[in-house]
């Protein structure tokens, strides 16, 4: 161990970065009922009792890559016989035996990952700017992301405003309101009455009353002051608000007012610590733990300059609206928030065994990352069912997914948790992962 003894505490039989220890003490666990002596006892007994399982993974994963070398070597001059290979790889482990058809009985599962089908980003944890815009990213402004690209066509875009392709944007959103919201009798084109009267959506035509062919699309609205500045519409589980200011530049002219479609977009953000992270010492994972520790408390913040001029960025709140019985509405204002943790191949310095060698990093993670939605389980601003998401990605094969649902169970244990709070995302990205997926799902069926 290169770094002085001093950079270190010691608690049982490991070796805790100092950066690490007190921000689980002064930051992480404070305000639960976690005590953080009995949080690193936890970590220290879980360490122990998975590292020798943790090694034997990696080590089947050479011995499986030895012998299909072996195999390929010893048979470069053949014709490859893909019966007789898949036999080989059964033989050897690599290929698992067909598991019967089962069902998954998850329970306590978010509606963006159970029924809504939305768009989902990846941004890295060091970079609060970044994690901020993924996790806002659940409603944006149909108007800027046409007019801020080249989705329209390529007219001039610059710091002015170009009336020729605004004009474009406003015929883009109308054709999308015929298309998603179709009206029974008519145009979005040419509707130039809309108002709200006894919480019911009026449209019309030359005033002639136009109704939407699915009445069903049609859920609230928001008002201030007795004017209507929004209208929610809603297909397929995913929301869209037509927002109505008639002062608006965007609004030139337009005779219902309307200046933006503001749609729901990314339901839900990975946060992540693994591919698009550098995390090379403690103070670097501390970092991303802070991040992802405030977006679980909700008060991360970042001020920043840009173009001259200061911005100061936080997390959105939810959305209100009134529905059209007269109920209050309440709609998520940011997406359902994952963690990626690292592999099981992955070590890290942060904290040392009594030899003084890393432990595995992904082991950390789950400890860390999962205290951090303690503060969440609280509040239920993220997970509104009281559940935390781990996606794990790396994994060769049903044990190794085994193994990970192994680390969430002594994860829940030391932080008090129902069992089956940790949900686990099986990334599909190892090609043993793939040829078994079936069977690696299996292997976290809950009976």
């Amino acid at each position: 161990m290169n770094k002085s003894k001093n950079e270190y505490q010691s608690v049982g039989k490991i070796y805790v970065s100092k950066v690490l220890y007190n921000f689980v003490k002064k930051e992480l666990l404070k305000r639960t009922k976690i005590n953080p002596k009995k949080f690193w006892a936890g970590l220290d007994k879980s360490l122990y009792h998975l590292k020798e399982k943790n090694e034997k993974l990696l080590q089947t994963r050479i011995y499986l890559q030895d012998a299909i070398n072996k195999w390929h070597s010893e048979n470069k001059e053949k014709k490859i016989d893909l019966n007789e290979y898949k036999k080989y790889l059964l033989q050897i482990g690599y290929l698992k035996k067909k598991t019967p058809n089962f069902k998954i009985q998850t329970k306590n599962v978010d509606d963006e990952i159970a029924k809504i089908a939305g768009p989902q980003l990846v941004v890295p944890v060091s970079n609060a700017r970044y994690a901020l815009n993924a996790a806002n990213a659940r409603w944006g402004s149909l108007y800027d992301a046409l007019y801020g690209t080249d989705a329209i066509g390529s007219e001039k875009l610059d710091n002015r405003y170009n009336p020729v392709r605004g004009g474009k944007v406003i015929r883009y959103c109308r054709n999308f309101l015929d298309e998603i919201f179709p009206l029974k009798n008519g145009t979005w084109k040419k509707v130039n009455t809309m108002k709200i009267v006894r919480n019911k959506l009026v449209l019309k035509i030359d005033n002639k009353n136009i109704k939407l062919k699915n009445t069903n699309h049609y859920k609230g609205y928001r008002s201030d002051n007795k004017k209507l500045k929004g209208v929610l519409l809603v297909n397929n589980g995913l929301h869209v608000e037509l927002v109505v200011n008639p002062y608006a530049f965007s609004a030139n002219n337009d005779p219902i007012g309307l200046s933006d479609l503001v749609i729901e977009s990314a339901v839900s953000t990975i946060i992540d610590h693994e591919d698009s992270v550098a995390a090379v010492d403690a103070e670097d994972k501390v970092l991303g733990y802070r991040n992802w520790l405030g977006l679980m408390k909700g008060d991360l913040r970042v001020k920043f300059e840009k173009l001259g001029k200061k911005y100061e960025r936080f997390l959105n709140s939810d959305r209100n609206y009134i529905s059209s019985s007269g109920k209050a509405i309440k709609l998520h204002g940011r997406a359902l928030l994952l963690n990626r943790n690292v592999g099981h191949l992955m070590k890290t310095s942060a904290v040392l065994f009594s030899d003084k060698k890393q432990i595995p990093e992904g082991i950390l993670d789950a400890f860390i990352t999962s205290a951090a939605c303690l503060h969440d389980l609280n509040k239920k601003k993220n997970s509104r069912t009281g559940s935390i998401y781990i996606v794990k990605p790396k994994m060769h094969g049903p044990e190794e997914v085994a193994f990970a649902d192994e680390i969430f169970l002594k994860v829940e244990e030391v932080l008090k948790l129902k069992k089956n709070t940790i949900k686990i995302g099986i990334m599909d990205e190892e090609r043993r992962t793939s040829s078994n997926l079936k069977q690696c799902i299996k292997k976290v069926k809950k009976e």
